[in-house]
């Protein structure tokens, strides 16, 4: 379960830097009319954004990793602490001081961190069935079908609205990852091809591609605060929810108020924190970067 401890904070490692890089090419992007896929192709052009997107395919490996030894709950309270590691390379990289509310806010995050890694059991292989491999697919394209008329929300409204529904993308493609067969060296061909096979591996594609044209239009609409908040809620209680009643994921025996605490701590600390992120404390940097 090291492994998987590790896995996880390297994927909030890497989720932290990619959402200032993030923002910061959002912002400087003229904003879409509705819910564009073109913003997409036009992020694409900036380096900044390309980066983040790398960080985030590298993290996304990493909270695999995580998701093999460990339950949903403890992988995404821990990924959520992505704001936490924004907040600290934003007070060193972006001249964004970390306030007396950021330190507490910060202090209440590790806090919570490490109640839910000492409360975490080993998670073992789940079996799911097919109905529910198919059920996470619907999910996913019901995600898409909301994003379309949430995309013609504005302001904080629809900042709030599709930072939301890009959190519950973002915990299917979690959920979808959680439920696809291990991967084995000695039987990777006959595994890739159990996983093309599986629903799971389509709603993972679907979900994750909503999560970030949603998140990232959320980030022009509004603050990154009034995007992110929304976000880490959507991605953490939603598949934490799901792992607990579907997927069996239980802490270790007598450890469960340590959990719900840890898990209500972490991710309370992690919302606090998304006020930290406002991109608009850092517009005075941006003159400073070049442009993609």
């Amino acid at each position: 379960m090291i492994l998987g401890l590790l896995g996880a904070l390297g994927a909030a490692v890497c989720y932290g830097a990619a959402s200032i890089l993030q923002a910061l090419a959002a912002r400087r992007e003229r904003t879409s009319e509705g819910l564009d896929p073109r913003l997409l192709l036009r992020l694409a052009k900036s380096w900044q954004y390309l980066l983040g997107l790398g960080l985030d395919g590298f993290a996304f490996l990493l909270s695999i990793v995580a998701l093999q030894t460990m339950p949903l709950f403890a992988v995404q309270a821990i990924v959520s602490s992505f704001l936490a590691i924004t907040a600290v390379l934003g007070a060193i990289f972006l001249r964004m001081p970390l306030t007396r509310r950021d330190k507490v806010a910060l202090a209440v995050v590790i806090g919570g961190l490490i109640m839910v890694g000492m409360s975490a059991a080993e998670d073992e292989a789940v079996a799911v069935s097919s109905g529910e491999r198919r059920g996470i697919l619907v999910a996913a394209l019901a995600l898409a079908a909301l994003a379309v008329p949430l995309g013609r929300l504005k302001g904080a409204k629809g900042a709030a609205a599709l930072g939301g529904v890009a959190g519950l993308g973002f915990g299917a493609v979690a959920v979808a990852a959680r439920v696809l067969p291990r991967i084995g060296w000695d039987t990777l061909f006959s595994d890739v091809g159990a996983l093309l096979r599986d629903p799971a591996t389509y709603a993972l594609a679907v979900a994750a591609v909503v999560a970030l044209l949603l998140y990232s239009t959320a980030l022009q609409r509004g603050s990154v605060t009034q995007a992110t908040a929304p976000l880490v809620v959507g991605e953490t209680v939603v598949p934490a929810i799901v792992g607990v009643v579907m997927l069996g994921d239980v802490p270790r025996e007598g450890w469960t108020w340590v959990a719900v605490v840890g898990f209500a701590l972490a991710v309370g600390g992690a919302v606090a924190l998304a006020g930290h992120g406002d991109i608009a404390e850092a517009e005075a940097t941006r003159d400073s970067l070049p442009v993609g």
